[in-house]
């Protein structure tokens, strides 16, 4: 991912101070789709991993959130 965010910051850099040529446009779109779909599916097992407490410490995970953890649990 790592690599990906330093091709995407090259060619942001390049587009400021000569512009980009067709065929870097659609890499750095590509790449920018690549890089949105890892952080989703990062933030996505982040979220189906954790339990949600009140401040009284009773559990208040949303339903849908049980439930999808629950069929991930089965697999």
């Amino acid at each position: 991912m790592i690599t990906i965010l330093e091709r995407i910051n090259q060619l942001a850099k390049k587009t400021k101070e000569v512009g980009l040529t067709e065929i870097e446009k659609t890499e750095q779109t590509d790449l920018r789709k690549e890089y949105l779909q890892i952080f989703r599916g990062s933030v996505q097992s982040i979220l189906l991993n954790a339990t949600i407490y009140d401040p009284n410490g009773d559990d208040v995970t949303p339903e849908k959130l049980k439930k999808e953890q629950a069929q991930i649990a089965k697999q």
